[in-house]
Parts: structure tokens; sequence; C-alpha cells
């Protein structure tokens, strides 16, 4: 089982130098194989496989003399693993043709495993030798590969290492089964009635990113005030985003630790965004990283998350009933039925049908993909007057 280590580097002045100097070194050779792809393709109508595309580079990068000083790995991985990549992608109808980078971009390069070796928080590379890491490794095993990476002014090195997969859901558990629905205001709430507060960093750093954005503007491009305002605004947008991955770490962590099934929704972001008065908070709320992060956890230890059909009402549908209520407004937060009187907050409803989802007392679909729910049987008083039988749930019977 393979698993990857994020670390923050500590280098210094002559590490960084080498890493910039590396991420170019990258950079060209993917752009300088591409053209020569496309260049190819135009003329032929054939395509040039990885193998010829580097054969051919190597041949290319023999007149520049300063290519001998760089690692000659990260160039092969560049067109190999990136570019190739890329190129099937096309190939394949998933995406379109491969575009030049850019510098400042997503700057990156990976190398092999045999290259690279961990001692403490210690990191030695080749052609650079010892760096400093921010923490030790955190899983043991055969280094597979690793990449280094730039973000704002931090350099990453994600480390792939080849281990046993030690971690396990316990089958005598005795944690129960949670429904989570997720939110704007609240991040996400659970079906036992706990929240997770949502940080909304961007909100919150709104009026000093356009403040910042406004000075940029005002810089002559190029410039050397220019890229220092630049940096300003990449660490503003690199702090905004650790803020909201470390609420979707804590988050994640916490629900997943205490739990022995999970029961989510099925969020169409996409769709969602296409609503421009809550776009910007969805955005800043990136629910669906969240449950794509809450998803992969539980898979690591053994738990299968349950999704509900993506037209599942679980806001509208009573949880102690199943009655649906068609009219319910996003501005109402208390969930009142009409069938059986039960007040309860709209939020930790929707959960609870979620994990009722999970447990199998609701189905969401049948066999031939028609959405169902749970229907409440009703029967006849004396006085004729209809009331409902209510189906209650474990939390209730006392």
């Amino acid at each position: 089982m393979k698993r990857t280590h994020k670390i923050t580097l500590n280098p210094n002045n002559k590490q960084r130098k080498w890493f910039a100097q590396q991420v170019g070194y990258a950079r060209w050779s993917y752009n300088q194989a591409l053209a020569d792809f496309k260049k190819h393709y135009d003329a032929t109508g054939e395509y040039l496989s990885v193998g010829k595309l580097d054969k051919r580079f190597n041949a290319y990068k023999k007149e520049h003399a300063w290519t001998a000083d760089m690692d000659q790995v990260v160039c092969s991985q560049s067109i190999y693993k990136h570019l190739g990549a890329a190129i099937t992608n096309w190939i394949e109808k998933r995406a379109r043709f491969p575009v030049f980078k850019k510098k400042g971009r997503k700057d990156s390069f990976s190398s092999k495993n045999g290259s690279a070796e961990v001692r403490g928080k210690w990191l030695r590379l080749p052609k650079m030798g010892w760096v400093r890491m921010f923490e030790r490794l955190r899983f043991d095993g055969k280094i597979s590969s690793w990449t280094i990476s730039r973000t704002a002014h931090r350099w990453f090195v994600s480390i792939t290492v080849e281990t046993e997969n030690t971690l396990a859901v316990d089958k005598t558990s005795t944690h129960p089964v949670i429904g989570i629905d997720v939110g704007i205001n609240t991040l996400a709430t659970c079906s036992d009635g706990s929240k997770y507060a949502n940080p909304r960093p961007l909100k919150r750093h709104e009026k000093k990113l356009a403040k910042f954005m406004r000075v940029l503007s005002r810089r002559v491009k190029g410039s050397k005030n220019w890229h220092k305002q630049k940096d300003k605004v990449a660490r503003l947008h690199y702090r905004i985003a650790c803020i909201r991955e470390d609420a979707h770490h804590k988050a994640t962590t916490n629900i997943v630790n205490r739990c022995s099934g999970i029961g989510i929704e099925t969020l169409k972001v996409t769709n969602l965004l296409k609503n421009r008065k809550i776009a910007k908070a969805l955005s800043d709320s990136a629910l669906g990283g969240f449950l794509s992060m809450l998803k992969t956890k539980a898979e690591m230890i053994g738990i299968k998350p349950k999704e509900a059909d993506q037209f599942f009402a679980s806001s509208k549908t009573c949880s102690r009933c199943g009655h649906k209520k068609d009219d319910l407004k996003l501005s109402e937060r208390i969930y009142h039925c009409d069938a059986c009187g039960i007040s309860i907050d709209r939020d930790v409803n929707a959960a609870i049908n979620l994990r009722n989802v999970a447990v199998g007392h609701t189905e969401t679909q049948n066999a031939c993909g028609v959405q169902v729910r749970p229907q409440p049987e009703a029967r006849e008083t004396e006085a004729g007057k209809v009331i409902w039988k209510q189906k209650l749930l474990p939390q209730y019977k006392n």
C-alpha cells in the first residue's frame, strides 16, 4: 500500500536557488517535449510516444551546456510522468490538448525512488545533499517517489512510501453510525447533535486581500515592487488556504475516530456554484474538499461511507415519520413537521436522515433507479380523524 506524506521544508538560500533551478528545468523540458510532439503531430498526424519524445529531448539538451549541472531524472519524470499523462488524457478525450507551463504556476519537480533518503528530520536529495524538514516522515517503508513543490513562500516535499496497511476498523467497535450534513454556516452537523464551525477564512480576510490587490494594480508589472506585492498576495492566499485546511483536518479526524459507519450526501458542487448568491460562500467553505477528505480518512481505516442519492431530500424529510415538506425555505432553520408535530434543528434532522440511509433504514433509490423515501402509515381513530402511525427511531423510544 502506498501512502504520501507532505512535509514543509526549511531550506537555506542556496537550496532555495537550487530548487528554483530544478523547477525551471522541469518546466523547460516539459515545454520542449510538448512543442516537439505538437510540431510532429501537425506535420504528419501521427503521435510520438513518450519514449521517443524523451530520446529526442536527450539529443536536444546536449546543445545546452548548463543542463549538465541539473538532475537528469527531473526532466525524465517531467516528460514520462506529467507530459505522458497529459497526452494520454487528451488522446482518450478526458481532457483538452496539453498547454505549455508558465513560470510561477504550480511550480514543482519530481524524481524516482533510490535518489532520496530520510533520516529523522533530514532529507537527502541528489546533487543537493541534506535538507532540513519541519517534521519527521510519518510512515515507515521504502520510498517510492518524491516531489518538491512551492506554494507562496513555502517549499514542500511529498514523499510516497510503500508500506503495509496497519490501520483497520475494529469489528467489535461500539461506536455509532453517524450521519453528516454539510453547510455554509456550520461546516458539518452530525446526527448526534454535534457541530463543527466553519471558519470562513476568505470572508475574514476579504478586506485585507482587496487592499493588497489594489496596491498590486498600481505597481508596474515586472518591477521589484510588483514582485514584492505579488508575494504578499500569495502569502495571504496561502494563509487563507491553511486556515480552511486545518479546520477540515480537525473535523474529519474527530468524526472518523468516533464512528463505525458514515452517511453523507452527494453534492454536485459545480451545479451549486451556478447560484451567484451563494457561490462565493460555497467556494470559501470548500464542501467538496471536506467530503473528499472525510471519505479518504474513513476508507483508510476500513469504513466505507454511504452516499445518499443526489436528489434525496434529507432536509425536507421528517426524520421521525418520513413526511416530506415541499415548501421548506432556506431561511427556516427549525424543521416543523406538519404530520407528527416534531420540531428539530434543520441540519440535525438532515443528518439523522443520512444516518438512516447509512444503517439501511431508508432507501433513496429502488431497483429501477427511481427516488423513494420512507412513507408514514396512516390509521383512523374512533372520531374519524386521521393520525400518523409514528415509526420512532431508537433515540425517541425513551
